[in-house]
């Protein structure tokens, strides 16, 4: 079969693709044959980061092709169709599952609607469950026309927000977001940012944070779940009561399985009645990953970029 992989940090072209035998799946893991894969942010970091070179994972969708020792009380056969986080070499025609976090495709849904749907969908509906989000109350979703942000700015509509912001890193994305359902669009080099918010959702992180933190209204909430860092002074808390909540998907999925499981339905619910429908950006062949990580990189992206095996 074959995989992308890297061996050294770098830019898009460190990837290259190989030809290894499908892994064998061990206790507790299904093999499936890959029919989409998520690129995410957090993965093209991961490349061009310092260290050990690691595997490239995430969001996975196909089909089960076998099972490994201790699966049968997971309710998973060969046939299902199934997506879910793959930690290992997800960028592959055949990649390991978990039973714990994989969860069947409904019908009538893609593999592509599952791996831009479900692991986003989950970030974007988390971090808002995370701020406290009441009805009545205004979000601002930076980051908002990526995988996770193109979900969080309809979902915070759906959850009762009476005005959603929406900021990217350029004003060329502002019809895209509108469509989503937005009442502003802001690029992140705008001297004013208009009305504060009662709750931040920052994808972006680093020299943003500071920024996204003044955007918010006294006693305003910010959920950060973005993997690029960043720092502000405590004053900046004290002074308007503001508070700052950090959010990962891991965490989430470890202990509070009953909530996972509840906004993966709602997800596929509101999906399957045409209330909330992921927005693909492009489709790239999988020996052409390298392509993909640089759409990223440049901030192009309005929506989910796919890998096709």
């Amino acid at each position: 079969m074959r995989r992308v992989r890297h061996t050294v940090n770098g830019g898009p072209e460190v990837l290259f693709v190989e030809d290894v035998p499908a892994p064998e799946p061990g206790p507790g893991e299904l093999l499936v044959r890959v029919e989409a894969i998520g690129v995410s942010l957090p993965g093209v970091r991961w490349v061009r980061s310092g260290g050990e070179a690691r595997p490239l994972g995430g969001e996975v969708a196909g089909v089960v092709t076998a099972l490994g020792p201790r699966t049968s009380g997971a309710g998973f056969a060969p046939g299902d169709r199934v997506t879910g986080i793959c930690f290992g070499h997800g960028y592959a025609e055949q990649a390991l599952l978990r039973t714990t976090t994989a969860s069947r495709v409904p019908d009538g849904a893609t593999a592509e609607d599952a791996v831009a749907l479900v692991r986003s969908g989950l970030v974007a509906r988390g971090t808002l469950a995370a701020a406290g989000l009441t009805p009545g109350e205004s979000v601002l979703v930076t980051g908002a026309a990526s995988g996770v942000g193109q979900l969080t700015v309809p979902l915070a509509r759906l959850l009762g927000a009476r005005r959603v912001v929406a900021a990217a890193s350029s004003p060329g994305k502002a019809a895209f977001l509108r469509a989503l359902g937005a009442d502003e669009v802001i690029s992140y080099g705008q001297e004013s940012w208009g009305e504060p918010v009662d709750v931040a959702v920052d994808a972006v992180g680093g020299d943003l944070l500071p920024r996204v933190l003044a955007a918010l209204a006294a006693g305003g909430r910010l959920v950060a779940y973005s993997s690029g860092g960043g720092t502000f002074q405590a004053h900046d808390l004290l002074s308007g009561g503001k508070s700052v909540i950090g959010f990962q998907m891991a965490h989430l999925a470890r202990t509070r399985a009953a909530d996972y499981a509840a906004w993966r339905d709602e997800l596929w619910a509101l999906h399957a009645a045409g209330r909330l429908r992921p927005a693909i950006h492009a489709r790239v062949p999988l020996a052409k990953a390298a392509e993909a990580h640089a759409i990223i990189e440049r901030r192009e992206n309005l929506g989910k970029v796919v890998l096709v095996p």
